[in-house]
């Protein structure tokens, strides 16, 4: 019974550990993350390239089976500015490209589609009405009329 509990007790504490330095690792690969993402900007840089910087960072230090997605890095990014906002104080203002508007992105692709179908259905148009008018100028002999011949 006592080994039992021990070998719980090591194999609960062998779950725990990792979990908890792999979680410490993701706080601090956001919170630099958005030290680079925040420098970047504040540097001068546009957005995607701070962006692409700060993504790279965090996507590497995390490691593992997961990786992490471009919502969650900025999720952390923006976390950290919050978190520490006398630090990144200059950097909240660059917080809203990280979170584009999705209702927007989300009508543009919209209007696209309609947009192409739009000009799928004048192509079958088109080419209908070029049948209909091969059809018609087959009806019509091919020898041409000399008005001026009586």
């Amino acid at each position: 019974m006592k080994g039992l509990k021990k070998k719980l007790k090591i194999l609960t504490l062998g779950i725990i550990i990792p979990s908890i330095a792999l979680q410490t690792s993701t706080v601090k690969a956001g919170s630099f993350g958005a030290e680079i993402f925040c420098t970047m900007r504040d540097g001068g840089n546009d957005h995607e390239s701070s962006w692409d910087a700060a993504y790279t960072y965090i996507k590497k230090q995390k490691g593992g089976f997961f990786k992490v997605s471009p919502k969650q890095a900025a999720a952390q990014i923006t976390e950290s500015v919050i978190r520490d906002r006398e630090t990144f104080s200059y950097c909240v203002e660059y917080l809203d490209k990280l979170h584009p508007n999705r209702k927007l992105i989300r009508d543009l692709q919209k209007e696209e589609e309609e947009k192409k179908k739009e000009a799928q259905a004048k192509e079958q148009n088109r080419i209908r009405l070029e049948k209909e008018l091969e059809k018609v100028n087959s009806e019509f002999p091919q020898e041409t009329i000399d008005r001026y011949s009586y």
